[in-house]
């Protein structure tokens, strides 16, 4: 069912990119990383079938927010669903991730059956 389904990570942690990446590969995800929004881009413009973003909140240059809302607003790559994935768990975060147009939102440390929701409801 999820063979072939392309997930993208974003991260500036590449232990954190490390962690995902073996995860959704053991369950048949197919897996592009960045650890920059520029990169991000970059694997977004080569890469065609990315059906899924893991985007990291908190990182250096272009942070999350400002890297969701500037994929969504690209018009090339605004369907395609991103989940925020970030250490901060305060009461408000989420509503700040969706607001900047995350379709969803799990904390760190991710909880896998958590995350597996959003692939399975977008993938």
């Amino acid at each position: 069912m999820n063979q072939k389904k392309a997930i993208l990570i974003v991260d500036d942690d590449p232990r954190n990119i490390f962690a995902l990446k073996m995860v959704l590969k053991a369950r048949g995800f197919e897996c592009e990383t960045a650890t920059t929004f520029v990169e991000a881009l970059e694997v977004l413009k080569s890469k065609k079938n990315i059906h899924l973003i893991l985007m990291d909140m908190m990182m250096p240059d272009v942070d999350g927010y400002e890297s969701i809302e500037k994929i969504k607003t690209s018009g090339e790559f605004n369907n395609v669903p991103i989940i925020a994935v970030t250490a901060q768990a305060m009461a408000g975060d989420k509503e700040k991730c969706l607001e900047a147009g995350a379709d969803g939102y799990v904390s760190k440390p991710v909880n896998i059956d958590h995350l597996l929701v959003f692939t399975d409801k977008f993938l």
